[in-house]
């Protein structure tokens, strides 16, 4: 009868054994499954790295290669450094829009709105400025009077000053905004300040 029990307790043992053993196997394969899927989401998170900060907003590499192969669509001559810029500018803009409470169905309708009230509301072209451009190019207009192209005119040199304006905009709002480029892979350029861009 002991010998029954002692050998039932040694069955029992190594039952409990091979299920310890069991456990730890499962528990280690477990654990090296979930360190591989973190390595696989670290992979995955250093495909993509901050590329620029405005103030407390991120540019990431994969948000600014997206809209340089948009952009590229529409203009193929246009650089990388140039769609990050715009894309800056977008924030800056955008940030402002938002201090005036302009509110809008995209993220464009509150940039167009913006820009409408706050620039091209306070752009007046003298009659003489529209007169003196069409006497000026006459030939650009292939026989046209003045009265079937004023408007043309008009609207043209409205766009060209507010193009200056929001310049000047765009130069102050880099003044006071924190601004940060960032080479391959999120590391610091040396050259570049809060607002080096122009």
């Amino acid at each position: 009868m002991r010998k029954k029990r002692f050998q039932k307790h040694i069955s029992l043992r190594r039952a409990a054994k091979s299920t310890a053993a069991g456990c730890l196997l499962f528990i280690c394969l477990s654990l090296f499954s979930v360190g591989l899927a973190v390595s696989l989401c670290r992979a995955e998170v250093l495909r993509d790295w901050v590329v620029a900060f405005v103030n407390d907003d991120a540019i990431t590499n994969s948000e600014l290669q997206e809209q340089y192969r948009e952009t590229l669509k529409i203009t193929p001559d246009i650089s990388r450094e140039e769609v990050l810029n715009t894309m800056i500018n977008r924030i800056l803009i955008l940030r402002e829009a938002k201090k005036y409470r302009i509110e809008g169905p995209s993220a464009d309708a509150v940039i167009k709105e913006y820009i409408d009230l706050k620039e091209r509301a306070f752009i007046r072209v003298p009659e003489t400025e529209i007169e003196k451009y069409f006497k000026e190019n006459s030939a650009r207009f292939s026989g046209k009077g003045y009265e079937d192209v004023r408007d043309d005119i008009e609207q043209y040199l409205i766009e060209k000053e507010l193009n200056v304006r929001l310049k000047k905009s765009l130069a102050e709002l880099r003044k006071t905004a924190y601004i940060k480029i960032l080479d391959k892979e999120g590391e610091k350029r040396d050259d570049e300040g809060p607002s080096h861009l122009k």
